[in-house]
């Protein structure tokens, strides 16, 4: 089996989350997409964040009736900061037969070998990352060239970006706006049901 990993905090999860991992999945031939959300984000500090069992939730009802997408309690069970190297580790016990493909962004992928332990990741999967705009596609294959020269498998993949932020979600929230088209109908209902993000996230 080949998995793509897919971590985050996913603070919500949006429709955004959802397009790349679709399209990774299919350029990539994955045959499962791992959701995996942070207990604790090690590489910044989360504003607003929601509580862990909140995140996964969401997660579930995001990926709910797509086949192929698995969201994973492992990192929100496990002490601590949430390490990716610690995870790949714990994944390839798991699952010892399996290849793994690290799904990230333009900004994670450009500080990779600031992460805790970079060359366990390098080692243990491969590195798939997609632009956030256009015309970065030459700074990230700079980039891709460096982590090669480490032994390194890395592809990154020219993926059409969706303009959406858990940032901007979470200021639309607290404000009162409609997030109806940036976020599965189940996650804004979870959001406005448990009062999340603000005084727009409980209905008020």
């Amino acid at each position: 089996m080949k998995y793509g990993v897919f971590g985050g905090t996913f603070n919500p999860v949006h429709e955004g989350h959802l397009h790349i991992a679709r399209a990774f999945k299919e350029s990539m031939k994955l045959d499962k997409v791992l959701w995996i959300p942070t207990k604790i984000p090690p590489h910044k500090v989360a504003k607003d964040l929601a509580q862990p069992d909140q995140r996964l939730e969401m997660c579930r009802l995001a990926c709910k009736g797509e086949e192929s997408f698995l969201v994973s309690d492992l990192e929100i069970r496990r002490q601590g900061k949430s390490y990716t190297a610690d995870t790949l580790e714990e994944l390839h016990r798991i699952y010892p037969e399996d290849r793994f493909c690290l799904l990230m962004g333009e900004d994670m992928f450009l500080t990779l070998l600031n992460w805790y332990r970079p060359d366990v990741i390098l080692r243990l999967a491969e590195i798939c990352a997609v632009p956030r705009s256009v015309g970065h596609e030459a700074e990230m294959e700079k980039y891709a060239q460096g982590l090669r020269a480490r032994g390194a498998c890395v592809t990154v993949k020219r993926i059409p970006y969706l303009p959406i932020s858990s940032t901007e979600i979470r200021e639309a929230v607290n404000r009162g706006d409609s997030i109806e088209k940036m976020v599965p109908s189940a996650v804004e209902e979870y959001i406005c049901r448990h009062g999340l993000y603000g005084k727009g996230g409980n209905g008020n």
